[in-house]
Order: structure tokens, then C-alpha cells, then sequence
């Protein structure tokens, strides 16, 4: 009942002043966001790396309309692939980059601004002897981030795909790209998207999400399964043995902060599990994403907020 309220506040300055300063509510983010600086980051990774499991790293910030600030990302990401390799980290840990963060949406040129940003990371990446996946943002920017990837995946075939259950053209376009050498991250989808372009009911989300395994673990590319779900978790095991997946043909991804426990679970049982690393000053719309996907600690924030009013 809550989701869309806190997805709507996800754009208040206000509210996020409160998050960032009251004692409960920044408790919250330090869970979700291990820190605003490459250092917090790499320590982080280095720390998830000593508990045998992998990490993708993503630096935090979208919708940038602004040069500068998209230059600044992509300095940052540079900087952090320095950093992990100066740590011997980098065959442990790729890193994630949002399109709009790097300058799709900037009025003049974004596209190709965009693709030669990524291509700046994935050069570093490449030197830094790791990978980049493009995240995948709402739907308005569907089309353009998957002709990016392709345009990338020539000179760097290694660059991963994500894709996002719950919108309709999902299972299609896993079609188009499990073939071999294809990495694609599944996952459900955390952006508040319209009835004509998205399931809306969680039974229909979680249908989708199996026909995209499926569809994943019976081609020729190498699937990156991103849920908590217990039972979805589950289902993707059962699923990779039905199609002759060996372990390390595919992997789990899950949040940092988000079921540790079974984090290490399944990569002490020979499953490679990477988890998803947020860290940098833009932590509040990814915060507040993640509250709307989990009614107990959205239940717990929002009381949190009225007790100060």
C-alpha cells in the first residue's frame, strides 16, 4: 500500500535531510550503503571478499543533466578500479554503471556522450583486469541503454546486461541475449512504472521472472540470478539443474545488506554469489527504492518519520 507514496518521496530533498540525520533512519542507510567514499567502498568489497563471495560496485547517482557532474562519475569510477587494483581486488569485483549518471539524458549529444563515458569505464575495467554491467533504470530508457550494450559489447564483449521482469518485453529481450558470452542480470524491477508497460500483482511479477530463467538457463549465456526470494532462489536452482547448469556457469546477486546469512549460505555451498555494492553521496534514491521492496523496513522508516513530527 506504501510502495508508491515512498517511491514518489524518492525526489524530496526534504525528506531526505530527515533520513540522513535522524538517528533510526540513517541507521537504515548505513545497512543499505556502506559509505559516501572509494574508500568505504573498497573496504567494504575487501570485506565481502575475505567471506568467499564476489562484488559489483555501483557508484550512485542518476538523471544527470549536467556535463561536469557526469564527468565527475565517470573520474569516480576510474578511480575506484585504481583503487581495487592497488588492493588486488579487481578478480573479485566489476563494477555497475547507470546510463543517465554518465549522460544519457543530457539535451545535446546524450547518446553518444553516454557510450563514450561507458566506454572510458570499460576500458579501465578491462586494464583493471575486470568487467562493467550496465544497470538497467526505468523504462523510458530501455531501448537506449540495450543500443548502448551492443554497441559496447564489440569492443567489449564482456560488458553485462540487466533486464527487469516486470516489464512485458522482458522475456523477449532475454531471448536476444542469452547467447554465449552474453552476461544478463535478472532481476524483478524497483521503479514505480505504469500499467502499460509493467506488471502491477506480484504473482505476475514472480511468473515473468521464471519464464526469464528459463529462458536464461536454457541458453548459451551466462545468467546472473539478482533475488532475496527465498523461493525464487529455489526455483533457480531447481531450474539450472534442469538444464545441465554446473556451478559457475551462473551466479546469484544480491543486495548488500539484504540477507547476509544467505549470502554466505550459498557460496559455502559452491554457488557464486555476488553482491551488489552501492556506495557515494547519492545514496537517497537508491535507499528509498530499497525500502519500497521490503514492507518491514518501509513499515519501520515511515514510523520513524511520524514520531518526529
Amino acid at each position: 500500500m506504501l510502495r508508491q507514496p515512498i517511491l514518489l518521496l524518492s525526489r524530496s530533498d526534504r525528506v531526505k535531510r530527515l533520513v540522513a540525520t535522524l538517528p533510526v533512519t540513517s541507521g537504515i542507510v548505513t545497512s543499505y550503503v556502506p559509505g559516501e567514499t572509494t574508500e568505504a567502498a573498497v573496504a567494504a568489497t575487501a570485506d565481502l571478499v575475505d567471506a568467499d563471495l564476489k562484488i559489483t560496485l555501483d557508484f550512485l547517482g542518476e538523471d544527470t543533466f549536467d556535463v561536469e557532474q557526469a564527468d565527475a562519475t565517470v573520474a569516480a569510477y576510474v578511480e575506484l578500479l585504481r583503487q581495487l587494483t592497488t588492493k588486488g581486488l579487481p578478480r573479485h569485483a566489476e563494477v555497475s554503471v547507470k546510463l543517465t549518471a554518465i549522460g544519457l539524458l543530457l539535451p545535446d549529444h546524450g547518446h553518444k556522450i553516454a557510450l563514450e563515458n561507458a566506454r572510458t569505464i570499460c576500458r579501465a575495467a578491462r586494464n583493471a583486469g575486470t568487467t562493467v554491467t550496465l544497470d538497467m533504470e526505468d523504462h523510458t530508457t530501455t531501448d537506449a541503454t540495450l543500443a548502448i550494450l551492443r554497441d559496447l559489447r564489440k569492443d567489449f564483449p564482456e560488458t553485462g546486461a540487466v533486464l527487469q521482469a516486470y516489464l512485458h518485453r522482458t522475456e523477449q529481450d532475454c531471448r536476444s541475449l542469452a547467447y554465449e558470452g552474453s552476461r544478463v542480470r535478472l532481476c524483478k524491477g524497483a521503479y514505480a512504472e505504469p500499467e502499460s508497460v509493467a506488471f502491477q500483482d506480484k504473482i505476475d511479477v514472480d511468473k515473468s521472472y521464471v519464464r526469464c530463467l528459463k529462458v536464461l538457463l536454457a541458453g548459451e549465456g551466462y545468467p546472473m540470478i539478482a533475488t532475496h526470494d527465498p523461493r525464487m532462489v529455489e526455483i533457480a536452482s531447481s531450474l539450472a539443474s534442469r538444464y545441465g547448469r554446473a556451478q559457475k556457469t551462473y551466479e546469484f546477486q544480491m543486495l548488500f545488506g539484504i540477507r547476509p546469512e544467505e549470502q554466505k549460505r550459498l557460496a559455502a555451498s559452491g554457488e557464486t554469489v555476488r553482491v551488489y555494492v552501492p556506495y557515494g553521496q547519492e545514496w537517497y534514491g537508491y535507499l528509498m527504492r530499497r525500502l519500497a521492496e521490503r514492507p518491514q523496513n518501509l513499515s519501520f522508516f515511515v514510523k520513524s518519520l511520524i514520531s518526529k513530527r
